[in-house]
C-alpha cells in the first residue's frame, strides 16, 4: 500500500473525528430550551453551556497546535478523539438537581479542550499524509465537509432531541470509537521534536480570553458598571496584550507574532474573527427566535438552519472555485457584502410573526440562504489562504491560530449580542406588561415557560386565559424586536469583513512541499480550496 493510498482511510477517520467538534459548536443551541426544562437550569447557566465550549476551544487551540507539532500529530489526535468521546458521554450523563449546571458546563469545557487538542493534530496528519499533487484535494475535502458539519449540527439536533436531548451528546461516542480505530490503524506516525512548549504563553492567552468573554457575558445580569465586569474585561485585554509581548520574547512561541507584519496573515485572521462573530451567533439566536417568537418545534427550527446551510454550501463551492482562480481578496469582499445584506434582510423581517415557519419556502428563506451564502463564500478561501501565508510557521500552529479566531469570535459574538438582546428585551417587556397590569414576576414566568425553564404547572397557568394570551404575545413580539439587534450586529460584523476584503492583498498563495508553509505565491498549483471534486 502506497503512503497516499494508506492516507485515504486516515482522512475518513479524521473527518469523522473533527466533524464531532464542529457539530457540537452549534447542536446544543437548538436543544437549549429542552435541556433547560429537563435539568431546571438557569438561563445564564444554559448560555454558559453553549458558550464555554467555544471559549475553551479558542483558549486551548494554540496550545493544542504546539503540543501536536512537538509530541506528534497522530499521538495527539488520538488523545483528542478519546477525550472528546469520554466528555461527550459525561455531558449526556448530566444528573438532574443541584449538580446539573456545574456538571454540564464543566463537561462542555472539557469537551472544548479535547477538540482543541484534536483539530490542529488532524490538520498535521492530512498535510503529512499526502504528497503535494494530492494534498490540495485532501485539504479541500477535509475543510469542506468538516466546515459544513457546523450547519448540519442543529438540523441533526432537531431530530435527536425528539428522542432525548442526551442523544445529541451520546451520538458522539460511537463516532469517536470508529474514528479512533481508523486513525490508530491507518495514520502515519510523525516524528517527535525536541522543542520546548510555551506553557506560560498558553496560560496567559487562555486566561485573557476567558476573562474578556466572562466580563462581556456577565455585563447584562450584573450591569456594565459592576466592578467585577470591568475588572474582567480590562484584565482580559491586558493579558492578551501581555501574551503578544511574551511571544515576541520567546524563542519557541505559540504564535509567530512577527508573521502579522504580512497584511495577508493579519487580514485573513481578522476576516475569520468577524465572520465567526456572525456565523456562530446566528445558530444560537435563530434557535431561540424560532422557538420563542415563531413558536416552532425543535425539528421545525431545524428548517431555519437547513436554509442557512444550503446557502453556506452554495457559497463554499463558488468561493472555492474563485479562490483557485484569483485568490482570497475578491471572495472576502463579496462574502462580506452578501452576508451583510442577508442579515439586514433577516433583521427587517424578524418581527413578522405571521410567517408559517413549518414550511420551507416562506419569507425567511431568501434572507437565510443569502446570509449563509455570504459566509460560505469567504470561509474556505480565507482559511486556506491563512495557512498558506504562515511564514515559518508549522501547519499545526497556522491552523490552530485560524481556529482560535473562529471560536473566540463565536464566543465573543454570543456574549456581546446576548447582553444587547437581554437589555433590550427587559426594556420592551417592562413597557408591554405595564400596559395590561402584568407584574415583573408574571413576565419572568412567561419567559421561563416559553424557553423551557419551567413547566405548565407554573404560576402563569393560574392567571385568567386572557391575561395569559397577552403575556405570551408580549414575550413573542418583544423577543422578536430584541433579537433584531443581534441580527443587525451580525450584519455589521459582515460589513467589517467586506471592508477587510477591500484592504486584503491580491494574488494567490500555494501550499509548499514539506511540512512548513513558506508564504510563497505561486500560480501553477493553487492551494487547497475545494475547487476540485476528484476523489482523493
Amino acid at each position: 500500500m502506497t503512503p497516499a493510498s494508506s492516507s485515504k482511510p486516515a482522512l475518513v477517520g479524521l473527518i469523522l473525528a473533527v466533524s464531532m467538534t464542529t457539530i457540537d459548536q452549534t447542536i446544543v443551541a437548538l436543544s437549549a430550551p429542552t435541556i433547560q426544562q429537563n435539568l431546571g437550569l438557569s438561563h445564564d447557566g444554559m448560555q454558559w453551556a453553549v458558550n464555554v465550549y467555544l471559549l475553551t476551544t479558542a483558549a486551548f487551540f494554540l496550545l493544542g497546535g504546539r503540543v501536536a507539532d512537538v509530541v506528534g500529530h497522530k499521538r495527539m489526535a488520538l488523545v483528542g478523539i478519546a477525550g472528546f468521546g469520554v466528555t461527550s458521554l459525561l455531558c449526556g450523563l448530566t444528573p438532574s438537581g443541584d449538580l446539573a449546571e456545574a456538571w454540564l458546563v464543566g463537561a462542555r469545557a472539557l469537551q472544548g479542550v479535547s477538540g482543541a487538542i484534536m483539530f490542529p493534530a488532524a490538520i498535521g496528519i492530512v498535510v503529512e499524509g499526502f504528497p503535494r499533487e494530492r494534498r490540495g484535494r485532501a485539504m479541500a475535502i477535509f475543510f469542506t465537509i468538516t466546515g459544513a458539519m457546523t450547519a448540519v449540527g442543529p438540523i441533526a439536533g432537531g431530530y435527536l432531541t425528539q428522542w432525548t436531548w442526551r442523544s445529541i451528546f451520546w451520538v458522539n461516542v460511537p463516532i469517536a470509537v470508529v474514528s479512533f480505530v481508523i486513525v490508530a490503524l491507518t495514520a502515519r506516525p510523525s516524528t517527535r521534536r525536541r522543542e520546548r512548549i510555551d506553557w506560560l504563553g498558553a496560560s496567559v492567552v487562555a486566561a485573557g480570553m476567558a476573562a474578556l468573554v466572562f466580563g462581556l457575558q456577565q455585563a447584562s445580569p450584573w450591569g456594565w458598571g459592576n466592578a467585577a465586569v470591568l475588572a474582567s474585561m480590562i484584565g482580559g485585554a491586558v493579558l492578551l496584550v501581555l501574551f503578544g509581548w511574551l511571544q515576541l520574547r520567546t524563542a519557541q512561541p505559540l504564535v509567530q507574532v512577527r508573521a502579522f507584519r504580512d497584511r495577508g496573515v493579519l487580514f485573513s485572521r481578522l476576516a475569520t474573527l468577524f465572520a465567526s462573530i456572525a456565523f456562530m451567533s446566528a445558530f444560537f439566536f435563530l434557535s431561540v427566535w424560532g422557538q420563542v417568537s415563531l413558536q416552532l418545534t425543535a425539528m421545525e427550527t431545524g428548517i431555519l438552519f437547513l436554509k442557512f446551510f444550503i446557502g453556506f454550501v452554495i457559497g463554499s463551492r463558488i468561493g472555492s472555485v474563485r479562490f483557485d482562480r484569483q485568490g482570497a481578496k475578491a471572495m472576502v469582499l463579496l462574502g462580506g457584502v452578501v452576508g451583510a445584506a442577508g442579515f439586514v434582510w433577516l433583521a427587517l423581517g424578524a418581527t413578522d410573526l405571521g410567517v408559517d415557519g413549518s414550511i420551507f419556502f416562506n419569507a425567511q428563506t431568501a434572507p437565510l440562504v443569502l446570509a449563509g451564502t455570504g459566509i460560505g463564500l469567504m470561509f474556505t478561501p480565507v482559511s486556506t489562504d491563512a495557512v498558506n501565508r504562515a511564514v515559518g510557521a508549522s501547519y499545526g500552529e497556522a491552523s490552530a491560530l485560524t481556529q482560535t479566531m473562529k471560536n473566540f469570535g463565536g464566543a465573543l459574538g454570543i456574549a456581546v449580542f446576548s447582553t444587547i438582546v437581554t437589555s433590550r428585551l427587559t426594556d420592551l417587556l417592562t413597557a408591554s406588561f405595564a400596559k395590561f397590569g402584568g407584574s415583573a414576576a408574571n413576565a419572568q414566568d412567561a419567559v421561563n415557560q416559553i424557553s423551557g425553564a419551567s413547566d405548565r404547572s407554573s404560576a402563569l397557568s393560574t392567571l385568567p386565559h386572557a391575561v395569559q394570551e397577552q403575556i405570551l404575545h408580549a414575550v413573542r413580539s418583544d423577543y422578536a424586536s430584541a433579537v433584531q439587534w443581534a441580527f443587525w450586529g451580525m450584519a455589521a460584523a459582515m460589513a467589517v469583513v467586506a471592508v477587510i476584503g477591500l484592504l486584503y492583498p491580491a494574488g494567490r498563495t500555494s501550499l509548499p512541499e514539506g511540512g512548513e508553509a513558506d508564504g510563497s505565491t505561486e500560480t501553477a498549483e493553487p492551494a487547497a480550496s475545494g475547487a476540485e471534486n476528484a476523489t482523493v
